[in-house]
């Protein structure tokens, strides 16, 4: 039987618990996650799972990490407020084929103490520092408001279902959001907000 080369094993098993972790945090509470559970889910020992992540806390931020792709959403600035947009409405493709959204794993950790505490370090390392260290990205206030907006709206829109929230991609809301975006990016710069903006393919 062919066996893999030993640096690869590793890999594979750390890939595995990742994915079982964003699993499992994006469908129930911080707090009613062991480790035990995303083990099992993900085919390895207790052992191997201390020996790639150390902690659940850690496992934890790298499982928000790779379910919001900083990389992904914070693009060069020139297309920022439209990428940040298009992340409104991510989740529903993701909701579509029975997948978990990006944000599904914020808001299942909003009520424990533990896990928001963690969350709250990775979105002002991830999201808020990267951007607002880096001219002429926005500063560190304008990318929190921008966090806080988002947020909000993915509460509103994908859990709460708020009837005016629900329209999909590329209508009025996308362009509404898409311009409120780019209002908060532009408002520490000198110019005044854009009354109109096209919408980007």
């Amino acid at each position: 039987m062919r066996r893999e080369p030993a640096q690869q094993a590793p890999l594979a098993a750390r890939d595995r618990i990742l994915q079982a972790a964003r699993r499992r945090f994006s469908r129930h509470a911080y707090e009613d996650i062991g480790l035990w559970d995303i083990a099992a889910d993900a085919g390895v020992d207790i052992a191997c799972m201390y020996r790639c992540f150390g902690s659940k806390e850690e496992l934890f931020a790298r499982a928000v990490e790779t379910a919001l792709r900083p990389g992904r959403i914070l693009p060069e600035p020139d297309g920022l407020a439209s990428s940040l947009a298009r992340q409104v409405f991510a989740q529903d493709a993701a909701h579509a084929a029975g997948a978990a959204g990006p944000f599904d794993i914020v808001v299942r950790s909003l009520s424990s103490p533990d896990g928001a505490r963690v969350l709250r370090e990775c979105i002002a390392t991830a999201f808020v520092a990267p951007p607002a260290g880096t001219s002429p990205h926005p500063s560190a206030q304008q990318a929190a408001v921008i966090a806080a907006f988002l947020g909000g709206m993915g509460i509103l829109r994908n859990v709460l279902a708020l009837g005016p929230l629900r329209e999909p991609e590329g209508g009025a809301l996308h362009r509404l959001i898409e311009r409120t975006l780019q209002a908060i990016l532009e408002a520490d710069d000198g110019r005044a907000p854009q009354a109109t903006m096209e919408m980007r393919p």
